[in-house]
């Protein structure tokens, strides 16, 4: 059960990463595309629709990625209820991994959507830059990647503490 666990949160990493990697080229395809007007004397925004599918890529990976660490805790928390309950350290550090990883994904999934739709076409000639979705979100897909982690280490160490114990 622990090699499952672990499998299950390289895959997690795995995605997580990706999706961090994807919208960051996704910040880099839509800077490409900045052009200074000098008319106006601000910089312009010309929608990229590489730009649009790399978002949308990172967006679907850390939205996949944060269901399969959901699962993978509902599980653990199903096949550990005694270890969890003698344990409150653990499960207060699993609880704070759960309660982090909500967080970052509240604010990451739709950072990463807005990243997206700025980039869509649009009517407009032209569109002014005030933010770095894009970018942000990509941290914060890293950011779920490392609170993903610890929890898959927290649930793997109570999983074989609970077998060691009950051997």
């Amino acid at each position: 059960m622990a090699k499952a666990i672990i499998s299950v949160c390289l895959v997690i990493l795995i995605a997580d990463v990706a999706a961090g990697i994807l919208s960051i080229q996704a910040e880099t395809a839509q800077n490409e595309v900045i052009r200074y007007m000098s008319l106006k004397k601000f910089k312009c925004q010309v929608p990229n629709d590489q730009a649009f599918k790399l978002g949308l890529a990172a967006t679907i990976l850390l939205a996949l990625s944060h269901v399969v660490a959901n699962l993978l805790g509902v599980c653990m928390c199903i096949c550990c209820t005694q270890e969890l309950e003698r344990s409150s350290a653990n499960r207060q550090f699993w609880f704070g991994c759960l309660v982090l990883s909500w967080i970052v994904v509240a604010a990451g999934f739709p950072t990463l959507v807005m990243g997206a739709v700025e980039n869509t076409k649009s009517k407009g000639s032209c569109k002014v830059l005030h933010h770095h979705f894009l970018f942000v979100g990509g941290m914060l897909c890293f950011v779920h990647g490392l609170l993903s982690v610890a929890f898959c280490v927290s649930a793997t160490v109570s999983f074989e503490k609970g077998i060691s114990h009950s051997h």
